[in-house]
């Protein structure tokens, strides 16, 4: 598995993504999600993403135990959890805090869940529109004092949260986990992967393959549309020898940001066939061609 660096550790370029390895929290459930997790380590994924909301805390459970039974798998581990998200319940609405009681709170809980002394990385997991950026870094500056969490990042952040809550640490930030895909290019326009390369932030791409792969993932696509990029994606791949998934993720990796896609099935065997995206020798005027079918007309 190809890597990247991440402060002192290296990153396998492809994340795992645990967000639905509690399943549906059955017996049977859950010992899929474990056979998902060995399946990425067999692979060599080094990096697992975490929230604290995913399964109602069930995913970071369940990876807890799979550490309990194997500790020493902990030491070749990057850890990702995220925070930030109050769910909606009876008495308010789903809403975002950046508090220093609430984010503390939310990191222990994961450790605990975990079954591990610190995180690698902790993320702010959507914009809090109240957050104070001061507030914020001495929260950061707690808890890697602490040795609960030796680096961070954001997610769903603009350039210019990144850049106002930057501006109140003392360490960079080290990611911005964002939704990038063949539907979703906003990115690529709004000065997010060109801030990315400017700081040396690595953008991790969260959803990566919605809009086609996963039409139903936020996608406005026409039918004509969809016929059009799928098309285009056959013809591609089968000149490189590989599925439409694959060419996908490779589209994404070419990308000079460094992009890290989160790989979230928990078939084993497409695990594995995500790897094929890292082997591929994309081309240049590829990456416009499919560009092009997924706009409708040729780049100005």
């Amino acid at each position: 598995m190809k890597k990247i660096k991440l402060a002192q550790q290296h990153s396998s370029r492809l994340i795992y993504g645990c967000m639905r390895i509690a399943g549906d929290n059955s017996a049977k459930g859950r010992a899929k999600g474990k056979q998902a997790i060995q399946a990425a380590i067999e692979a060599g994924y080094n990096h697992f993403d975490h929230a604290d909301i995913y399964g109602s805390g069930e995913c970071e459970s369940l990876f807890g135990e799979l550490l309990k039974e194997s500790p020493r798998l902990r030491d070749h581990m990057i850890i990702t959890s995220k925070a930030g998200i109050r769910v909606a319940n009876n008495r308010s609405p789903q809403y975002y805090d950046f508090s220093n009681r609430y984010l503390t709170q939310q990191v222990e809980t994961s450790l605990k869940r975990l079954n591990t002394d610190y995180l690698d990385l902790f993320l702010l997991h959507r914009p809090d529109y109240l957050f104070n950026a001061s507030d914020v870094a001495q929260t950061f500056q707690q808890l890697k004092a602490s040795g609960k969490v030796k680096n961070f990042g954001v997610s769903n952040f603009s350039p210019s949260q990144v850049s106002l809550l930057q501006s109140a640490l003392n360490e960079p930030l080290l990611v911005n986990q964002i939704e990038i895909n063949i539907h979703n290019i906003s990115s690529f326009t709004d000065g997010t992967l060109d801030q990315c390369q400017q700081l040396g932030i690595t953008p991790i791409a969260w959803c990566p393959l919605g809009g086609v792969v996963y039409p139903a993932w936020g996608n406005t696509f026409s039918n004509h549309d969809q016929v059009r990029i799928e098309t285009e994606l056959a013809q591609q791949a089968r000149r490189y020898d590989c599925q439409p998934w694959q060419l996908i993720l490779a589209w994404l990796l070419k990308h000079p940001a460094n992009i890290c896609p989160i790989i979230g099935s928990t078939t084993p065997e497409r695990i594995h066939a995500a790897k094929k995206a890292l082997e591929l020798n994309y081309s240049h005027d590829d990456w416009y061609r499919l560009l092009e079918a997924r706009n409708g007309n040729a780049v100005p």
